[in-house]
């Protein structure tokens, strides 16, 4: 009776805060922070490489029961059984692709390692000048990379522990930026029925700035240039199941997003799964420039020896456009 209680109190708050976000979108979250935009690099780390929690909002540190988890939520790595490997593919705004790919092993039931990597490209592009508009001849690429090596481990039956240090690389032209970060996460289940708390900080480390010379058309060069942090990111996270049984499971998740160059912002998602085989998700934003409604499916494909999972989100980003993901899981 207890737990019925609790999870249709959270389901209620949950539900209230879903139907009063369109009316009073700006009075739930003040626009506190609002003028930090702009103030960090490395922006690329901040896009989602998984097609299941971009469709729940991106609402997934206390869900993070798959591979993605290596770019979510560290700690979730021990939140499943078995290896798992992901792709991701998307095609991002303004004809960017972003590319996530990922491997979970685990070492014992209590640990596991995991390594990943992520790429934002462009094709390349010509150089162009105020006294050449049509082109110089002359093409600049631009391109980022990061990988990761993560490790977590199940302390007790209820909370777990992760971490991720990734290396970081961007280059524009002639110019790079190098960098380490630091993710940490933490899973608790606090034991009223499948409820779930998650706390992630992902991408901190120093300033970095970038590595090189530009000459410029008055014919000086420019070596030095204007540190920016990272861009780092505190969230705090809640889910748990208020229907759960053989056939049917509906997963509903809350998060709280302190972004260090940004307002803070909340993400909603809900996830309904029959019999394990196929997924149907949604999400909301509240508080974000042009974004909000996300959604998506999902299905699993149990081969026997293996298990496969293909995943699609659509992400509206209003002005800018929509924006689609695929993924496709590998278990063993």
């Amino acid at each position: 009776m207890m737990r019925m209680n609790v999870q249709s109190l959270i389901l209620g708050i949950a539900a209230v805060l879903l139907l009063s976000a369109a009316p009073v979108k700006a009075q739930l979250i003040p626009l506190l922070g609002g003028q930090r935009a702009g103030i960090s690099s490395l922006q690329f780390l901040k896009i989602g490489g998984s097609s299941r929690a971009a469709a729940m909002g991106e609402s997934f540190i206390a869900v993070a029961n798959d591979a993605s988890s290596l770019q979510y939520n560290p700690a979730g790595m021990v939140q499943f059984e078995g290896h798992e490997a992901i792709f991701t593919h998307t095609s991002w705004l303004v004809d960017l692709k972003h590319e996530f790919m990922g491997a979970v092993y685990r070492l014992t039931p209590e640990d596991a390692i995991g390594l990943s990597f992520t790429s934002l490209h462009t094709d390349d592009m010509e150089v162009r000048t105020e006294t050449q508009p049509l082109g110089t001849g002359r093409y600049f690429s631009y391109g980022d990379v990061a990988v990761g090596l993560s490790y977590a481990r199940q302390l007790t039956e209820q909370f777990s522990f992760g971490a991720t240090v990734r290396y970081v690389e961007e280059t524009i032209d002639v110019l790079k930026t190098r960098a380490f970060m630091v993710d940490l996460g933490t899973y608790y289940w606090t034991g009223l029925g499948s409820t779930r708390f998650s706390v992630a900080v992902s991408n901190f480390g120093n300033n970095v700035s970038p590595e090189g010379t530009v000459d410029l058309s008055r014919g000086e060069s420019v070596s030095s240039f204007q540190e920016f942090s990272p861009p780092t990111t505190f969230r705090i996270g809640f889910a748990f199941e208020p229907l759960e049984d053989d056939y049917n499971r509906i997963t509903t998740s809350i998060q709280l997003n302190h972004p260090n160059d940004n307002s803070e912002n909340l993400a909603l998602g809900v996830e309904y799964a029959w019999n394990h085989l196929f997924f149907v998700r949604a999400g909301y934003k509240l508080n974000v420039d042009e974004e909000g409604l996300t959604a998506g499916a999902g299905i699993n494909a149990p081969l026997g020896f293996a298990r496969v999972g293909v995943d699609y989100a659509f992400a509206d980003f209003d002005r800018l456009g929509g924006v689609h993901r695929i993924t496709v899981r590998l278990g063993l």
